[in-house]
């Protein structure tokens, strides 16, 4: 197809952008283009891109991806010039994220990480988009004993199972990874792969069994905090606005990854409870459950090749960014109760 004349600012859409790391990414495009969010809702919330309905370069889609869509016959897209200008870049963030609900997500994940794959690859093939694929650190598979010192590099095969009860997720966002290579290949699409680490700040589910919204959650109501695994349990966490940050710069670089995006710090989660307990100043204590089956230990990555040729590295404290964190769970939880 012939390149697409971009008028005053390029158009872009992100898919799963009414999630956590979706809606702050959305908060970063609009600044310079047009930004074009599909969600379903699935576990994104409408109230993470309330403030962005009536800014006229951001248009909302409620769309089931694993299901075609055809963008230049949507009647609030005319606007973006889709048949004049086409769609200049393409992140896909897709995909269920819920511990608390994860066997009953398990088909939707799937389709997630394979129709709704195919059905946005077609759109950056047509449209000749970049894209962004946000795969995950499970493609390495878990934090096994023998590995707790390891950090994990893009060169690591992994090590996951076809047939767990995780398997619609963690082979699942490795499959991802393979349609995105293919489609690079085949299609001749600037096609990227990005490897997120945890990541937590502000925007973060309430009461849906993942470990810091729910920890401050507890706190600030003086319940105890529950960790799912023993004192021992560890996790990389990256603040989301540093995982935004290194989207951005790999977009904008020609190179197609896979790069891991995370901090390389691992954290004692009992001691990241104790600094939730005392920055909330609460009186909760801490307890220890049985693991969850979509909150296990994973490895810690090495970040050096997203240093040398991204030139990015987390700069978030973790101190400063629980203490954003605790003032948006606080601020939503006193909303709640109006």
């Amino acid at each position: 197809m012939d390149k697409k004349i971009i008028f005053d600012k390029k158009n872009v859409i992100v898919a799963g952008g009414a999630g956590f790391i979706g809606s702050h990414l959305c908060d970063e495009l609009i600044k310079e283009a047009k930004v074009i969010c599909i969600d379903n809702f699935s576990t994104g919330s409408e109230k993470n891109i309330d403030h962005l309905l009536s800014n006229p370069d951001f248009t909302f889609i409620n769309h089931d991806l694993s299901e075609p869509i055809d963008l230049e016959e949507i009647n609030t897209l005319k606007r973006f010039k889709i048949s004049f200008q086409g769609i200049q870049e393409v992140y896909n963030l897709a995909c269920p994220m819920s511990p608390d609900n994860f066997l009953e997500n398990k088909l939707d994940i799937i389709n997630a990480n394979s129709l709704v794959m195919k059905v946005l690859l077609d759109i950056a093939s047509k449209y000749e988009s970049k894209f962004m694929q946000f795969s995950s650190s499970v493609v390495y598979g878990f934090k096994r004993k023998e590995l707790r010192d390891y950090q994990v590099t893009e060169t690591d095969m992994g090590q996951v199972s076809t047939t767990s009860d995780r398997s619609c997720y963690d082979e699942g966002k490795r499959f991802a990874e393979t349609l995105v290579h293919n489609y690079r290949e085949q299609k001749h699409i600037d096609a990227k792969i990005m490897r997120v680490f945890r990541t937590f700040g502000p925007r973060m589910t309430l009461g849906d069994g993942q470990m810091i919204p729910d920890m401050v959650a507890n706190a600030l109501e003086g319940k105890d905090l529950e960790i799912y695994g023993d004192e021992n349990f560890s996790s990389s966490l990256c603040f989301v606005s540093d995982i935004i940050d290194a989207t951005l710069k790999f977009m904008e670089s020609d190179l197609a990854g896979p790069f891991n995006i995370g901090s390389d710090v691992d954290v004692n989660i009992t001691d990241l409870a104790k600094k939730i307990i005392e920055t909330t100043e609460s009186d909760s204590k801490i307890v220890y459950k049985k693991s969850k089956l979509f909150m296990t230990p994973l490895l810690t990555p090495d970040i050096h090749k997203a240093r040398n040729e991204l030139g990015w590295m987390p700069i978030t404290t973790l101190d400063n960014g629980l203490k954003k964190t605790i003032f948006d769970l606080r601020t939503r939880k006193r909303l709640r109760k109006m």
